[in-house]
């Protein structure tokens, strides 16, 4: 049986690990420690975790204010109020000067499921992506995110990392080694590029493997790391099978299918399709009847692949 495990759990695992590491690590969060998976850490070592309250903010500004000491910062929220309510002093407070403020936003897209519209921030990637100075990982499993927050922790700078709610299946195995710029090809193919990122990278194989008993073979790219992207690897896939569908769980506007077509635009013109959420809100429902919904459930996939497939020249 295949184990499942919220890419938000294994943060908190990765938070544990931390602490030991970095003794100028601190920890922030905005009243929701259970549902960031913080709260063991602040039970653990409540010297160095602070619940700022509902006011996200004002915890953007403190982060800010305690990198300015030389302290690495872990702020956690809900995507929507890390990349939507507390957007200017990101911007102003954070990513201006650089500080080492490493924000874990949780709770995006489709993912979050029965909490509805309000909840699911399909636009994190686009406002973020066009920050200066910030740069954006997107982990698709446990072992990725636990990568990702370790690796970020380690990095000078500002981070936003997009780490999910639902329950994941396990990608890589225990040796793998996150690195920031570095895109993961999962599966080779000849026939078409899958090119994923966070929960989508899952649904990819899911279609790799439909698309295989069709006699299609796909490769699928885990695009864990979205700013700075991995040109290269994008390109010599591209190369190889002719074209590419991106899949992502976030608007069609600003995310991993627009940074794929200014990349291609500029060095290596190809059939594109982005698989993504058109101009729409959200709407409550599990996690599967929204994929479907919105057409990036695996069938949706398989068949946008196929038709994508038959515009190579």
């Amino acid at each position: 049986m295949t184990t499942l495990k919220a890419p938000r759990d294994a943060f908190g695992e990765a938070l544990i690990e931390l602490h030991d590491l970095y003794p100028n690590l601190f920890v922030l969060c905005a009243d929701l420690a259970t549902a960031v998976k913080t709260k063991q850490f602040a039970e653990t070592f409540p010297d160095r975790f602070l619940n700022v309250g509902i006011c996200e903010q004002n915890m953007m500004s403190f982060a800010a204010g305690l990198a300015s000491e030389n302290f690495i910062v872990i702020a956690s929220t809900f995507s929507v109020f890390a990349a939507g309510r507390a957007f200017d002093q990101v911007r102003q407070s954070i990513a201006f000067d650089s500080y080492n403020v490493k924000i874990m936003a949780t709770h995006q897209g489709l993912s979050v499921g029965a909490d509805g519209a309000i909840h699911q921030c399909m636009e994190d990637i686009a406002l973020m992506r066009a920050i200066p100075n910030m740069k954006i990982l997107a982990p698709s499993d446990e072992m990725n995110t636990k990568g990702a927050v370790k690796t970020a922790v380690a990095t000078d700078g500002a981070f936003y990392v997009r780490i999910g709610r639902a329950e994941m299946p396990k990608l890589y195995d225990d040796s793998f080694k996150f690195e920031i710029g570095k895109s993961y090809v999962l599966r080779e193919g000849k026939d078409i590029t899958l090119a994923g990122t966070g929960i989508m990278v899952y649904h990819a194989l899911l279609a790799a493997e439909e698309l295989r008993k069709e006699g299609v073979t796909a490769e699928v790219i885990d695009c864990s790391s979205i700013k700075p992207f991995d040109e290269k690897t994008l390109i010599q896939s591209v190369q190889k099978t002719g074209c590419v569908l991106s899949l992502e769980d976030h608007s069609m506007y600003g995310g991993l299918g627009s940074c794929i077509a200014e990349i291609l635009a500029q060095k290596n013109p190809a059939p594109l399709k982005i698989m993504a959420i058109k101009d729409l809100f959200g709407q409550s429902g599990s996690k599967e009847e929204l994929l479907a919904a919105y057409g990036l459930d695996k069938t949706s996939i398989v068949s946008a692949a196929k038709d994508l497939i038959k515009t190579k020249k």
